[in-house]
């Protein structure tokens, strides 16, 4: 039976650290905008909505008392770059998303998951979520245990 093991599977069941992985910031000339920006109509109806619902909730400083600022949280797109995906704002064109730049990298933990974050020059953010104890490693790049 130990013969058919492979090199791997031993290195492994012994406890030996397996390799890490360095995870970079996307290039943004390479994202892809995977979902579509709301309408007005689907912005108005939402603020009507959300805000007639909750607007007893709210305090004088909410978004549901100006609808720009609705607008500047809501009006946002699904945007991906390899593995790498975040909310992008529908105000940015897709050639100021596209010729963004990385300036930093964030880790955050929730639970056993980790997020990390990257920070382009236009403010957008692009996430990745993984299991793996990341840290940074530079200023645009983390190193992760194997996935």
């Amino acid at each position: 039976m130990l013969r058919r093991l492979s090199l791997p599977v031993i290195l492994l069941a012994a406890g030996l650290p397996a390799s890490a992985e360095t995870l970079s910031c996307p290039d943004m000339s390479q994202a892809v905008q995977a979902g579509s920006c709301p309408t007005k109509a689907e912005l108005e109806y939402g603020f009507t909505g959300f805000c007639s619902d909750n607007a007893r909730m709210m305090d004088k400083d909410s978004i549901c008392n100006d609808f720009e600022k609705y607008r500047a949280l809501k009006d946002n797109a699904l945007w991906e770059a390899g593995e790498f995906h975040g909310y992008l704002s529908c105000g940015l064109t897709p050639e100021q998303i596209r010729g963004a730049k990385a300036v930093s990298v964030a880790v955050g933990r929730a639970g056993t998951i980790q997020r990390v974050a990257c920070t382009y020059d236009n403010e957008a953010v692009m996430a990745i979520r993984t299991r793996a104890a990341c840290t940074p490693n530079g200023p645009t790049s983390v190193e992760c245990p194997a996935r």
